[in-house]
């Protein structure tokens, strides 16, 4: 996805048009700001997508090698555009995000099975809902039988997705908004999200972590709750700051197999995120989670 990034004073209202004072074009999508988190943690990474035929598409591939992120199964669908993303992002750091899927609808089981070789030698791999549903519940199924801990990040939210289909995932990983629309339960305070979080457990979801910005994030299982507080800073751009997360939690996991750990860790690497503006490129490195966390304990 590429995103269009519109920074504006307020949001425009029905048949209004303002004027915007900044604006730019970055590389995003949630599969490639988490391959590019897990990358800056320090993680191998490779990319299974599809990309359109325009200059969108050349620039995302060689924004991927600029991480070193395998690209070997990213193709190019002709005549078709790349996915855009325009997101407006208000003074307070705060987004509204449109999703055209483009090329990412492309993504068919069948390029799982051309990659899956490769894809059998991965220790995590990390899924969301930008490509058609059928691929996804493809991938769980493989993944499940090549033993292979999967991750799926249920965004953008999609009333077709079924539970039944996806409770093989090792990691469910939603923030409030997506949680709502999974459960059509409210989410308004955490007593509200950890109960629904635990009605996806009792559907048979393995561990379900909910990313609560401001609040912090929590991870319910049927043995708990554990809810962890986000760090203190001010946001710039929280446009990405999801997929930071995600993409942080998924490399610290499979470095030390520790949930609260990796929590800990992706807290901070989407906390350093929303201090500057864009998605990829306001990423920090592995060294700069280190300082910021002996500063913080000081």
């Amino acid at each position: 996805m590429v995103d269009l990034i519109s920074y504006v004073k307020r949001m425009p209202t029905n048949g209004e048009t303002l004027e915007a004072p900044e604006f730019s074009i970055g590389c995003g999508g949630k599969g490639a700001n988490q391959a590019v988190a897990a990358a800056k943690y320090g993680s191998k990474v490779m990319m299974v997508t599809k990309v359109g035929d325009d200059i969108f598409a050349d620039n995302t591939i060689k924004n991927f090698n600029y991480y070193n992120i395998d690209t070997t199964f990213v193709e190019r669908v002709k005549n078709v555009s790349s996915g855009v993303a325009p997101i407006f992002v208000d003074p307070s750091g705060q987004n509204r995000i449109l999703i055209i899927k483009g090329a990412n609808q492309y993504l068919t089981p069948n390029d799982i099975d051309k990659a899956s070789e490769n894809l059998k030698t991965c220790k995590f791999i990390i899924l969301q809902l930008e490509i058609n549903l059928d691929t996804v519940y493809y991938v769980i199924k493989f993944a499940s039988e090549n033993g292979i801990p999967v991750l799926l990040n249920p965004a953008p939210a999609n009333a077709m997705l079924n539970i039944e289909k996806i409770n093989k995932c090792d990691f469910l990983v939603p923030n409030e908004t997506e949680l709502e629309s999974m459960t059509k339960m409210p989410t308004i305070t955490n007593k509200d999200i950890e109960n629904a979080a635990m009605s996806l457990v009792k559907k048979g979801i393995r561990n379900v972590i909910v990313t609560m910005g401001s609040r912090g994030s929590m991870w319910v299982t049927k043995k708990g709750v554990h809810t962890l507080k986000a760090f203190h800073v001010k946001s710039i751009d929280s446009s990405g700051a999801g997929d930071a997360f995600i993409g942080c939690f998924s490399s610290c996991y499979v470095k030390n197999n520790d949930v609260l750990e990796a929590m800990h860790e992706a807290s901070a690497f989407a906390a350093l995120s929303v201090m500057k503006k864009g998605t990829q490129k306001s990423y920090p490195s592995k060294s700069d989670i280190d300082v910021f966390l002996k500063k913080y304990k000081e």
